[in-house]
């Protein structure tokens, strides 16, 4: 079947989108109005954009009459805001944060969750995340109905158990978090599995040459293993 975007309806357009593209994971993003006033909704246009700099991208549509959510407002105005990632054991009470309440109500108090001071930004942390990142704005893109908004993290949360002893790697059966889909179905991290590059072509690879293959004998002896293995030999990787 083929679909020219150009001549699609809207709602049509997000069907096919968001049933294909995914799993999407899932932004808890938290903000504070001008009174000082908390809010929380969930965002599965997201996704982390770079590492240097930190970058998170946010994609946020208007209400159906015009109006920017509170959510967009509240970037706008302060720009900060903390994304949260969510599990399991938070996974309705973020459906909760989602509903359209007015906008003077704490939907952080509202869903059962709980509000930690952050350290660098205003909006408040969720304690009950597994992870959270405070985030100040670089850059809000506006397209139409649609703002994109990049965040800079400059701070970020990890609840202990979700790392190793090293506190450099995640911990598989401990770290799941869930993802949309599309409509109302979701999707949880909970079957992971090791995948690693072949050995025969260990010398083409540009991480191992710097863009260029190494000599034979200096090439790197490459031996697939698993996160458990890597984690029991005490690798450091770069």
């Amino acid at each position: 079947m083929e679909f020219d975007f150009a001549q699609l309806p809207e709602k049509d357009r997000y069907r096919l989108l968001c049933s294909f593209v995914g799993p999407r994971p899932i932004a808890l993003v938290t903000t504070v109005d001008a009174a000082g006033g908390k809010n929380a909704a969930p965002m599965s246009f997201f996704n982390v954009f770079s590492h240097d700099p930190p970058l998170l991208i946010l994609g946020m549509q208007m209400r159906p009459d015009g109006k920017s959510k509170d959510t967009v407002a509240n970037i706008r105005r302060s720009g900060e805001f903390v994304v949260h990632m969510v599990d399991m054991a938070i996974a309705k009470e973020m459906i909760v944060t989602g509903i359209n309440f007015p906008s003077d109500v704490d939907e952080i108090e509202v869903s059962g969750l709980t509000s930690l001071p952050s350290v660098k930004v205003a909006p408040p942390r969720i304690q009950e995340s597994p992870c959270a990142m405070e985030c100040r704005v670089s850059q809000i893109l506006d397209y139409g109905r649609r703002s994109i908004v990049i965040g800079e993290v400059v701070q970020m949360y990890v609840r202990d158990d979700c790392l190793n002893a090293n506190g450099r790697y995640v911990v598989p059966e401990v770290y799941q978090p869930i993802a949309r889909l599309h409509a109302d179905n979701y999707i949880v991290a909970d079957n992971q599995f090791v995948l690693t590059k072949p050995d025969e072509f260990a010398h083409h690879d540009v991480a191992a040459g710097y863009g260029r293959p190494l000599p034979e004998a200096t090439r790197p002896s490459v031996t697939p293993v698993s996160v458990a293995q890597d984690e029991a030999r005490n690798i450091e990787h770069s």
